[in-house]
């Protein structure tokens, strides 16, 4: 018999804010966490704006070997698991430390490091004088490594990559080692350092980000006629998924349940999306289905909506697809309005805000959205500008990644 999975700790690295408290307070005050790069001289850059980390110092919570030997993106997992571990607060000294797991995602691993590094090379006298933590600090599953190296987690351990789906693949994979019987507790989410020249260039070259240099805070506009890409971000969402019956004898906070997850596949192109949304409408259909619900049971929909003209329309399209037309109570937002795109970290984050919505009663809004694109059907509700209040029961996340990946979980109050 499959067991029930809920969700016991949060914790949150964002451009809103370092700790859940303070990133929740900002999603519900529809702020922007958009702004000049600082992290290098994007002058001779099409864009020069990004959502980074505000008043940010790995020193204050981790010591100086950690740091020496991590790239930025698994010093972020560091920091949210630290979050989301104590949130919890199960006692490893009263479990088996195989039952404790760490399946965590990101899409880029250690970009900084691999700049620099090379750079160093390339612009040296050509002897190879590489840091013995290159390999270490580069690789994409030193993150959920160094979780377990940390607090001593000794069961399942590795990491999801299925680009800006990640997280939300990691997700699900932690759901449903638990239900199996496999583990009793798994830390999972993602982080992202992304926010480097070379990273930066790349999606830039693309004409992916929009260009909006003069007014930063309001570039990011899904479903706007007038939207033109996204912003970059960085940071990492953890999550505590525990079995539900040890959860309950040990008498922790629940946050919610995994009700469903889902992954499918756009087969279609390297970036972008399948303008009809035949792979995410069948995602998000698989994930209902495992849910035992349907689509007019959501009550608030966290969309992936990048503000791109092509992604946000296909998403919608994949929407309309499973409505056929039905009136529904659907509260739709686009939560990286304000966070900008976290990429690998974006699922856990929006995780994190669907289990929060459900917890306060609230629809956080999409921000800077002030003309609908025509295409947008009127039967769609779609949040804009401020956060509502409005009874939230269940919840559906979509996150969709270059290479046709589309990741959907569906959430739920206990």
């Amino acid at each position: 018999m499959l067991k029930r999975v809920v969700i016991t700790g949060l914790g949150a690295l964002t451009p809103l804010g370092n700790q859940v408290k303070t990133f929740w307070q900002n999603v519900v005050a529809g702020k922007s966490g958009a702004a000049t790069i600082t992290h290098f001289d994007p002058t001779l850059f099409r864009t020069r704006f990004a959502c980074e980390l505000k008043d940010f110092n790995a020193a204050d919570f981790l010591d100086k070997a950690d740091i020496k030997r991590t790239d930025p993106f698994t010093q972020y997992a560091l920091v949210a698991s630290d979050e989301a571990i104590a949130d919890s607060g199960f006692d490893l000294n009263t479990m088996d430390p195989f039952d404790v797991g760490v399946i965590w995602g990101s899409g880029q691993g250690g970009m900084l490091t691999f700049e620099e590094q090379v750079r160093d090379y390339t612009l040296g006298d050509g002897h190879p004088r590489f840091s013995p933590f290159f390999v270490p600090k580069l690789i994409t599953n030193m993150a959920s490594g160094m979780i377990s190296i940390r607090n001593g987690y000794m069961g399942i351990n590795y990491t999801t990559v299925s680009a800006c789906a990640t997280s939300n693949t990691a997700i699900m994979d932690a759901f449903n080692y638990i239900r199996l019987g496999k583990a009793k507790v798994i830390i999972t989410g993602g982080s992202e350092a992304p926010i480097t020249p070379a990273s930066f260039g790349g999606f830039s070259s693309m004409k992916a980000m929009s260009a909006r240099n003069d007014d930063p805070q309001a570039a990011s506009r899904p479903f706007d006629v007038e939207r033109d890409g996204f912003i970059m971000g960085e940071g990492a969402g953890a999550l505590v998924l525990e079995e539900y019956e040890h959860a309950v004898k040990r008498g922790a906070h629940i946050y919610g349940e995994v009700r469903g997850a889902a992954m499918t596949a756009d087969a279609y192109h390297m970036t972008a999306t399948h303008p009809e949304g035949l792979g995410a409408a069948k995602g998000m259909q698989l994930a209902l289905d495992e849910a035992g619900v349907s689509i007019t049971d959501i009550d608030y929909l966290n969309m992936h909506a990048t503000s791109t003209h092509v992604g946000d329309l296909s998403e919608l399209n994949a929407v309309l697809r499973l409505i056929h037309g039905e009136k529904n109570n659907i509260k739709i937002s686009a939560t990286k309005s304000m966070t900008g795109h976290l990429l690998g970290a974006a699922g856990a984050i929006e995780a994190i805000i669907c289990l929060l919505a459900m917890r306060d009663n609230v629809i956080p809004p999409t921000i800077n959205t002030t003309l609908l694109d025509p295409a947008v059907p009127d039967s769609l509700n779609i949040v804009l500008g401020e956060t509502i209040d409005h009874q939230v029961n269940l919840t559906m996340s979509n996150t969709f990644g270059f290479g046709g990946h589309n990741g959907i979980v569906v959430f739920g109050k206990v």
